[in-house]
């Protein structure tokens, strides 16, 4: 076991490396820089700029004194947001992705599974019909559309949450609906999907053949092998939820970090685009490594060591 840590780790330590070295040089190559303006700025300015950000320095100067910088954990400051860093940025608008992608998380898991364990059961029943439909417009609803919907018939027309911020308990049920939506029936899908799948197998089979009750057939034996390809979904998407979503964000004005990302691509705010790529990949990493685990609690055929 402990090889397997020590190997995931040096994984995750070059996998990194790698991800902020191309993120670096492709944003180098983009043409125009983090103090381009429709109207030029003077030349006197520009150069003064670029030498307190050390941007005069040759191009792989920058690159090493960035990396001795990520090493110790410093993401350097913003080029466009005067006065902060992007460890600053990450502070103010992480825990408020945090605290909605956490909800979302929640609602995803306890409804999305259950439903989905439900409709396979039910199988080609009203609510099997019913679960199915719902589960595929919500894939098909884009998040921004879901978000509107929400402001315009309970926020608008229905006044029962508010429209912006995080001020009170009920703010929080918008933004939290919008972004689970897509994800919560992409869950439930393949959650019935994976579980027909299962049922259908010879040792399900066995077991009702010996006189098992239904209950323990499905909870006992079939739900784990089931929830594999579940988890393996739900890992890399709990890291993409957590680090924000600029549309629901930019709906209903929560100051997280998906406005920052997109943002800094937008004003070539070099630091704060690696640094948001990099503690995106690192969360991504993590949640992967927790699901590998995860494999090792369900199936004990799986073996992190081999």
């Amino acid at each position: 076991m402990s090889n397997y840590y020590i190997k995931r780790f040096l994984s995750a330590i070059f996998t990194v490396f790698i991800i902020a070295t191309i993120t670096f040089f492709l944003m180098r190559a983009i043409p125009g820089g983090p103090f381009t303006r429709e109207k030029k700025v003077p030349d006197e300015i520009l150069v003064i700029l670029e030498e307190k950000y050390n941007l005069d320095k040759p191009l792989f100067t920058q690159y090493v004194d960035y990396m001795k910088g990520l090493v110790q954990g410093d993401l350097g400051p913003s080029y466009r947001i005067l006065g902060y860093s992007v460890n600053d940025l990450i502070k103010g608008g992480f825990p408020t992705s945090a605290k909605i992608g956490t909800l979302a998380t929640m609602v995803i898991i306890l409804v999305g599974i259950p439903v989905g364990i439900i409709s396979a059961l039910k199988q080609n029943s009203a609510i099997d019909y019913f679960v199915t439909f719902m589960a595929t417009l919500g894939v098909t609803i884009p998040s921004f559309v879901m978000a509107t919907l929400i402001i315009y018939f309970f926020a608008g027309q229905l006044g029962w949450i508010p429209t912006n911020g995080l001020n009170s308990p009920l703010a929080y049920i918008g933004p939290t609906i919008a972004l689970s939506g897509y994800s919560l029936s992409f869950v439930a899908r393949l959650t019935r999907s994976s579980m027909l799948e299962v049922l259908r197998q010879d040792y399900v089979r066995t077991a009702r053949a010996n006189g098992l009750s239904e209950f323990k057939v499905v909870f006992k034996h079939a739900l784990k092998n089931a929830l594999i390809p579940v988890i393996t979904y739900v890992g890399p998407m709990v890291a993409a939820i957590l680090t924000g979503s600029f549309v629901i964000e930019k709906i209903f004005a929560l100051p997280g970090m998906g406005k920052y990302f997109v943002e800094s691509v937008t004003n070539r705010d070099y630091t704060v685009i690696i640094g948001m790529t990099v503690f995106y990949a690192i969360f991504y990493i993590v949640m992967v490594f927790f699901v590998d685990i995860a494999y090792s609690f369900i199936d004990p055929r799986i073996k992190l060591d081999s």
